[in-house]
């Protein structure tokens, strides 16, 4: 992957934040007049963007095969990505997982996404957890504006965090995780007056999660779960000293899963996800009919539609859902829909379908998923593919790994503590 690095405030910005517009979506930007960062307004696109999006890409196959759907599935080792408070549930006693994904091999052979997580029962109603998160960018040729090669650099990110969920009841759970972002993308090279340097920050998610008892639905046993999350609350990211900062990818998702026992061999799951970044929408300012450039009034931009973004983490949470420019349309189109099913047969073989829907005003991500799953008594191994519905789209053939190891308390162990309990 190369780029070329000018020495204009315009390049670091494109440098920065191009390759991350709208959480990895790829809305069409264009440069006749009104367009902006991730917005054209002649194609009423307007992309909400964010630094770090890869804190909000699927990391592990088995949801990565069902649509991205993950806030009230049943819990497993990768459940913090989604919704720690999950881990309230889980059945074994210890287990980790690796995932791998090959990320946009369409367009460049070196990106990919790794990510380990770990999760330890404390007792009956507590749970512990840990995961690191890798995203590797690739090599990147930085060259002049007279195309003198001046260096190369390997950006990469990472994420670590811990996570604990409490069992407050036999149906219901709550959840928190905290987060550090590291986020390296030039390598502190510079351009002009600008200086980069890596993005820095500390989040945390809050999350819960609601599990039935056994229903009778048609004569079959069914469960019904329901899971609520708002991931990735934390400051604001900065990659230059110009002071400039962008928002985490604060993430609303909340959901039902439906879970039903066909018979005593088979039975079936069905999720919805419904998604919303907490995040600023671009306004529409007003632009010199000559120059293309901002209208300002004071020293600041003119809004002709919407909010002015430039507001604190808390205010900015609260005002993304009433300050698109388009109004409560616009704020609808912002919401993302994932879907998915997921067939067990004994318990060991897994197939799953999914589906991913993105309004093409705001990304335009539109994806169909298939998986399978094969769990032995201590190894789960998850596989997932995706196909893209639009054309030519970069996510396209996108393949992810898991691999999952779950332990359950030794037999003499088990007996030890059920004598202790007595």
């Amino acid at each position: 992957m190369q780029m070329k690095l000018s020495v204009s405030n315009k390049v670091i910005a494109t440098l920065v934040l191009i390759p991350f517009a709208g959480g990895y979506s790829f809305a069409q930007t264009g440069s006749t007049q009104g367009n902006l960062l991730g917005q054209n307004l002649a194609q009423n696109v307007n992309v909400v963007t964010t630094a770090v999006p890869f804190l909000i890409i699927t990391p592990d196959a088995r949801s990565g095969g069902m649509g991205d759907v993950g806030v009230a599935t049943s819990p497993d080792a990768n459940s913090m990505a989604y919704n720690t408070a999950k881990l309230g549930f889980i059945d074994n006693e210890m287990g980790f997982s690796v995932s791998y994904t090959p990320w946009l091999r369409q367009l460049v052979p070196d990106i990919n996404l790794g990510y380990l997580s770990f999760y330890k029962k404390l007792d009956q109603h507590q749970t512990i957890a840990f995961a690191l998160r890798y995203f590797s960018l690739g090599n990147i040729q930085f060259t002049d504006n007279g195309g003198v090669a001046i260096g190369s650099f390997n950006p990469e990110e990472y994420s670590l965090d811990a996570g604990y969920s409490l069992k407050l009841s036999d149906n219901f759970s709550v959840g928190m995780a905290a987060r550090y972002v590291y986020s390296n993308l030039t390598g502190g090279v510079a351009a002009g007056q600008e200086y980069t340097q890596p993005g820095r920050g500390v989040g945390v998610d809050i999350s819960a999660y609601y599990k039935s008892k056994d229903l009778e639905w048609g004569g079959k046993k069914t469960v019904v779960n329901a899971g609520v999350s708002i991931a990735n609350i934390g400051n604001k990211i900065s990659y230059t000293n110009s002071g400039n900062s962008d928002f985490q990818p604060t993430q609303l998702r909340l959901g039902p899963a439906i879970t039903m026992n066909l018979d005593e061999y088979n039975k079936i799951t069905w999720a919805l996800d419904l998604t919303k970044l907490l995040v600023p929408t671009p306004p529409v300012y007003e632009l010199n009919d000559s120059t293309g450039s901002q209208v300002l009034k004071d020293g600041q931009p003119v809004i002709l539609a919407g909010k002015d973004p430039n507001v604190g983490v808390p205010q900015g949470m609260i005002q993304s859902f009433y300050d698109a420019p388009g109004g409560g349309l616009e704020e609808f189109h912002e919401i993302d829909y994932a879907t998915g099913f997921e067939y067990w047969y004994d318990n060991q073989f897994a197939a799953r379908l999914g589906f991913f829907y993105e309004n093409p005003t705001k990304g335009g991500r539109e994806f169909i998923t298939f998986g399978v799953g094969l769990r032995l008594k201590v190894l789960n191994v998850d596989l997932s593919y995706l196909i893209p519905i639009t054309q030519q789209n970069p996510l396209q053939n996108t393949l992810q790994i898991t691999l999952g190891f779950n332990f359950d308390k030794s037999k003499k162990t088990a007996d030890a503590d059920k004598t202790d309990a007595n």
